[in-house]
C-alpha cells in the first residue's frame, strides 16, 4: 500500500519536480548565500579584509579576493553546468574549512552562542553534503557521456 501512494505520489509530482526551472531554482538556492556573501565582500572589500583579519589568516587581502573568486566563481559553474562537478567540489571544500574556522562550538562555554554555533556548524555541513551530492550526480551523468549544461 506504502508503495503505490509513493507511486501515486511520484506521478503527480515528477511533471513539476523535474523540470529545468524548478532545478535551476534548487541550484540558484543552494548558491545564495554563495552569490551574497560574494557581492557584499565585493562592495565592501575592507568588511572582508576585516572579516579574514578576525580569524587570523593572513595575508588579509589575497585571502579575502580570493574567497570572492572562490564564492562567485564556483557557484557560477554549478548554476550554469560549467563543470558542476567541480565546482560543487570546491564549495563543499570551502564551506567545510570555512565552517572549521568560523564555528568552533566545541571550545565555546556552554550556553546560547554556543548552541547557535553548533547548529549553524552542522548546517553547513549539510550544505556541504548538498554539495558532494551535485558532484557524485554530475559525474554519473559525465561518466555515461551527458552533458550537465542547462
Amino acid at each position: 500500500m506504502l508503495a503505490r501512494i509513493e507511486h501515486n505520489l511520484a506521478v503527480t509530482c515528477q511533471p513539476v519536480l523535474m523540470s529545468h526551472p524548478v532545478r535551476w531554482l534548487g541550484l540558484i538556492l543552494l548558491c545564495a548565500a554563495y552569490l551574497q556573501g560574494a557581492a557584499i565582500r565585493f562592495y565592501d572589500f575592507g568588511g572582508a579584509v576585516a572579516e579574514v583579519e578576525r580569524y587570523g589568516l593572513t595575508p588579509a587581502r589575497p585571502v579575502a579576493a580570493f574567497i570572492i573568486l572562490i564564492q562567485l566563481g564556483a557557484s557560477l559553474m554549478i548554476i550554469t553546468g560549467f563543470w558542476r562537478w567541480i565546482g560543487a567540489m570546491v564549495l563543499a571544500t570551502f564551506t567545510v574549512v570555512a565552517t572549521l574556522i568560523a564555528f568552533r562550538f566545541w571550545s565555546m562555554p556552554p550556553g546560547l552562542e554556543r548552541d547557535l554555533a553548533t547548529n549553524t556548524f552542522f548546517e553547513h555541513l549539510g550544505l556541504a553534503g548538498g554539495f558532494l551530492l551535485i558532484s557524485w550526480y554530475s559525474l554519473h551523468k559525465w561518466r555515461r557521456g551527458e552533458r550537465d549544461w542547462t
